[in-house]
């Protein structure tokens, strides 16, 4: 007898229509697959949904903050019933992108040169410290928002303006801005599933690139490059994975340039929808969306 799974989705993060998305996409999936299907979102409902439907397993298809953080996976725990992608400590390493930072750092990972911002700089102590850390343009983003939400190349122009529109976030990232190629690297357990380079019309791979079907963002799988350097990439995102202690699928994103990969930041709950980059690596690579989604509830019962 197929297992009753209870998708989360929706969520009060910015990339709530994602979530959902990704959850009537996944629940779909497993529907052809004969499982037993509830979606909820988390809220006060929850604990009621989860008594009343008494699932074997929680698909988290949440994305964001609440969803990807940690936070989610704390109130899972309580019920002691086994859930996708990664746990407490993981979730919430890897969505914070300056502890991430230094953990790839420690662990001699290529990462792109930071500071964080407070809002307590001068002007003059904010371009000083560019000018002698990064060098303009940099990238401006939150330090735990997903999917690219908020995040901006800066010039000395209009960075200003940029910090002021993030100051809801009170701590904000500013991050030297590496130009070059776009690669994508998925690991599944701990398996290195593969690879996808990205060639958006836009600026940079950002929310509309990522989610807008009008972006036309080309993706390019197999990636170009050679063996070595293939090896050389998923080694490192397998690394990532490991080092912060992810289970299930990730994502990591790697800027190309001068013959070094920049690691950028690790997913730990990657997109499962039309146009997310983890199902079309893995297609690629003859793993099915309906079974690479089968895996992952697989994945989640016999996590330890």
């Amino acid at each position: 007898m197929k297992k009753k799974v209870l998708i989360l989705s929706g969520g009060i993060s910015k990339e709530r229509l994602i979530s959902l998305d990704t959850g009537n996409q996944v629940a779909k999936e497993l529907k052809k697959n004969g499982y037993k299907i509830k979606i909820s979102e988390p809220n006060n409902n929850l604990e009621k949904n989860i008594k009343i439907f008494k699932p074997n397993v929680i698909f988290n298809a949440l994305h964001g903050q609440f969803g990807e953080d940690g936070y989610i996976q704390t109130i899972l725990e309580r019920f002691k019933i086994p859930y996708t992608h990664s746990g407490v400590i993981a979730s919430s390493i890897a969505m914070d992108k300056e502890i991430s930072k230094k953990l790839f750092i420690k662990n001699n990972i290529i990462t792109p040169k930071f500071f964080t911002y407070s809002y307590d700089y001068t002007k003059d102590h904010l371009f000083k410290k560019i000018n002698k850390k990064l060098k303009f343009p940099v990238v401006v983003k939150p330090l735990n928002e997903g999917s690219s939400v908020n995040v901006y190349i800066c010039n000395q122009k209009n960075i200003i303006i940029t910090l002021n529109k993030l100051k809801n976030y009170k701590k904000v990232m500013i991050e030297e801005f590496i130009p070059g190629r776009e690669i994508q690297v998925a690991i599944m357990g701990n398996k290195k599933l593969g690879a996808i380079e990205l060639k958006p019309k836009r600026k940079f791979y950002d929310y509309e690139a990522k989610y807008n079907t009008n972006a036309k963002t080309k993706h390019i799988i197999p990636v170009h490059l050679s063996k070595e350097k293939l090896k050389k990439v998923m080694n490192t995102a397998l690394r990532a994975h490991k080092i912060i202690g992810c289970k299930g699928v990730t994502r990591s994103d790697f800027k190309f340039f001068k013959n070094k990969f920049y690691l950028l930041e690790i997913n730990t709950q990657p997109g499962m929808t039309k146009l997310s980059l983890v199902p079309e690596i893995a297609a690629y690579k003859g793993i099915s969306f309906k079974n690479l989604i089968e895996w992952m509830i697989k994945d989640a019962s016999t996590k330890k």
